[in-house]
């Protein structure tokens, strides 16, 4: 009988102590999938020789894979006459082809004063949102306008204006969530036709308040994600609006985007660092679990032999290619992942 014990007491040591072994290496190969490189990608986009594309402020991924970026052209940011601005002359949306880089169509000439966010939906619909006029739009794929929302030039705070919109996202029916934005500190939720169905959110550093809404952005589950810029942090809400959880940037002043690799189950964001108000320190490209827990960090901190930039969006293709809109230097940027070392 004491055979007995000592051999089942022998067993369950050993059982256990293989066990633990294998869920260290478990843990250990978690981590390792969560360390995350990437490298920039040179010599891309391949732009037509004379081109130089204005401020990149808002970044879309099209049905087939192509970049949508909307850029400021020939206008350069300025809040205190922003709504009297003229229309941007030049085109202010281009298509780019992820793999060779190069341009495959551009338009938006006499449309916009002031681009800031876009998004495109599963069924390749283009939306944007203009800072000066107040307005967002809707485009099938060859930029016909579907639908406009707002008044033009005119800010306001109920169901029917924005002030300064700053981004959209879409979900799967239809539907879709604005961040309002400079001059509101509000999300607000449409439905498929755009009727106003509810919002949240107000001006303040309490959960689930605002300062400066700056981009949003929706994982698989509904729940809904917002760059709170001057906060210099991210909140994650249910799609109702109830908050869930938030990550706060303890090193950088500003908190401008996110975006979702949802086939991933990955959160990514970008900030905006400077040193002293005077030195420019740059960009971070984060990348969190749905949970808000973060597992890269890139960019000004190390990992990076570009120039200093100053992110105002970002996007994540299917093959986990990062693409960025550097505001700073007036350029978007590549980054591909690379096996870790």
């Amino acid at each position: 009988m004491k055979y007995n014990n000592s051999f089942l007491i022998c067993t369950l040591v050993l059982l256990l102590t293989l066990s633990c072994t294998k869920s260290k290496d478990n843990r250990e190969a978690n981590r390792e999938d969560t360390k995350g490189r990437y490298e920039l990608v040179a010599d891309w986009p391949n732009l037509p020789e004379g081109l130089v594309l204005g401020s990149p402020a808002g970044l879309g991924l099209d049905t087939e894979g192509n970049l949508m970026v909307f850029h400021r052209s020939s206008r350069r940011w300025d809040r205190d006459t922003i709504s009297t601005l003229p229309l941007i002359p030049e085109n202010t949306i281009s298509t780019i082809d992820t793999n060779t880089g190069e341009i495959l169509r551009s338009w938006g000439k006499n449309l916009f004063i002031m681009p800031h966010g876009l998004e495109v939906d599963n069924e390749n619909n283009i939306w944007v949102t203009d800072c000066g006029l107040h307005q967002v739009f809707k485009f099938d794929q060859e930029g016909n306008l579907l639908m406009t929302l707002g008044e033009a030039r005119i800010p306001g705070s109920d169901s029917l204006h924005f002030n300064m919109p700053t981004d959209i996202a879409v979900t799967p029916d239809g539907s879709f969530y604005i961040s309002d934005g400079y001059g509101n500190s509000r999300i607000i939720k449409f439905s498929k036709e755009g009727e106003f169905l509810y919002q949240w959110g107000e001006f303040g550093i309490e959960k689930g308040q605002f300062n400066t809404p700056h981009a949003v952005d929706l994982d698989k589950y509904g729940n809904v994600y917002v760059a709170d810029r001057e906060n210099n942090r991210i909140q994650k809400f249910d799609s109702l609006g109830n908050f869930i959880n938030l990550w706060q940037n303890k090193v950088a002043e500003q908190l401008y985007s996110v975006t979702l690799d949802n086939s991933r189950e990955h959160l990514f964001g970008v900030d905006f660092f400077v040193e002293n108000d005077t030195l420019v320190k740059g960009s971070d490209i984060f990348r969190f679990d749905l949970d808000l827990e973060q597992q890269v960090q890139f960019g000004r901190s190390g990992n990076y032999e570009g120039t200093v930039a100053r992110y105002h969006d970002i996007q994540i293709d299917r093959s986990g290619n990062i693409y960025t809109g550097d505001i700073l230097s007036n350029k978007v940027q590549k980054f591909r992942p690379t096996a870790s070392k």
